[in-house]
């Protein structure tokens, strides 16, 4: 009998610890409308608080164990949860949140990014307004006879609704324009004449080696051009090199 409850005993502790030990899980992030892989995922493992982005190819390794819940993040989706199971890989679908924007009509001629951005925050400038909360301070008192204070305004912005979703507009606001900074510059015309790359090459070779926001800041035409001659190198090495691989059912 005692034998028979050793047995038990081991049995189940056994199987505990199997339930608990952690392992590799290989995640991939997507679009739920489009079902394209998305870069620049957060990945939390809520038991662990362990933190991880994605990579460029919407992938991630984390170390989870079954009944871990894992919880994906990026700003313009919605947070999406998912419980790891048996299976050593996990999918996150994320649903893109609907802001709807006003229409803001522009004639004349064609604006430079720059020249969008400060049209946009014009035609938006209540969400700057109602999203600042930089200047918690204020100095002069009242009728400016000297002292220091807490802005209300300020104050307002850092804590309510209105001020939280303000700054969430304009963030996306901020990231379009680096997106259209990039097409400003890195554009199909350039790159046809550097390369000489034209229709579905040309449009796959601009997917996989499109610059960063910061690189197309500070380059000059010159190093832009040298980094699409570098780039344009490693695509007739290897044409796959960065494509995102199609996603199996």
């Amino acid at each position: 009998m005692e034998k028979i409850i050793l047995l038990l005993v081991f049995t189940v502790g056994w199987g505990l610890k199997a339930f608990s030990q952690e392992r590799e899980i290989l995640g991939i992030v997507c679009d739920k409308d489009t079902k394209q892989r998305i870069t620049k995922v957060h990945i939390t493992n809520l038991r662990t608080n362990q933190g991880l982005y994605n990579n460029l190819k919407g992938e991630f390794v984390m170390q989870a164990a079954q009944g871990d819940k894992l919880v994906a993040n990026l700003q313009g989706y919605l947070a999406d949860t998912i419980t790891v199971s048996t299976q050593n890989s996990v999918f996150f679908f994320l649903k893109r949140t609907n802001i709807m924007l006003q229409e803001v009509q522009v004639n004349g001629k064609l604006l430079s990014p720059k020249s969008k951005l400060e049209q946009t925050k014009r035609d938006f400038k209540s969400i700057y307004r109602v999203g600042n909360s930089s200047d918690l301070l204020t100095t002069g008192g009242v009728n400016g006879l000297g002292g220091a204070g807490l802005s209300i305004d300020a104050i307002y912005s850092a804590l309510s609704k209105e001020g939280k979703n303000a700054r969430y507009l304009q963030g996306i606001i901020e990231r379009d324009y680096r997106e259209t900074m990039i097409d400003f510059r890195f554009t199909p015309l350039l790159v046809t004449k550097t390369t000489g790359l034209q229709g579905e090459q040309l449009v796959d070779f601009m997917h996989q080696h499109r610059p960063s926001y910061y690189f197309i800041m500070e380059a000059t035409d010159y190093e832009l051009i040298n980094y699409i001659k570098i780039s344009y190198q490693k695509y007739l090495r290897n044409p796959t090199l960065y494509r995102l691989r199609p996603l199996k059912p």
